[in-house]
């Protein structure tokens, strides 16, 4: 069975948005300050790269294995995500890691569109 046209929009949509927000970490402010030591900088970027390795699993999950649980999971981590960014701009600003966060959720809620609705809805098991 192939896959649905909105499942593979889906996949690739996400992958995109998991790409630019692996793109923002990366382009983040490290410079250690009183708040902020070397290593709890370290740490959050690693566990900034686990999390997005998880989410193209779960991606992965949903597209490939049928799953429908992982859509959940990734839609509540897209509402997160947006009150997170929301916080974020309303303390420091628009950044450039900021301003690629937006669009990657941008990305993530097309995304998830695509997966509930037109021919994606038969596409994943309960």
């Amino acid at each position: 069975m192939s896959v649905p046209r909105n499942v593979q929009r889906f996949e690739a949509l996400l992958y995109a948005s998991l790409m630019l927000d692996a793109l923002s970490v990366a382009v983040q402010d490290r410079t250690p300050n009183a708040e902020m030591t070397d290593q709890m900088i370290m740490t959050a970027t690693l566990l900034a790269g686990g999390m997005i390795l998880l989410l193209v699993y779960f991606v992965r999950l949903a597209a490939q294995w049928r799953k429908n649980w992982p859509r959940w999971v990734l839609a509540a981590a897209l509402v997160l995500s947006v009150i997170s960014l929301a916080q974020i701009i309303g303390e420091r600003g628009l950044e450039l890691d900021s301003a690629i966060e937006i669009v990657s959720c941008v990305l993530t809620a097309i995304g998830l569109y695509f997966s509930f609705t037109g021919d994606a809805q038969g596409w994943f098991n309960a």
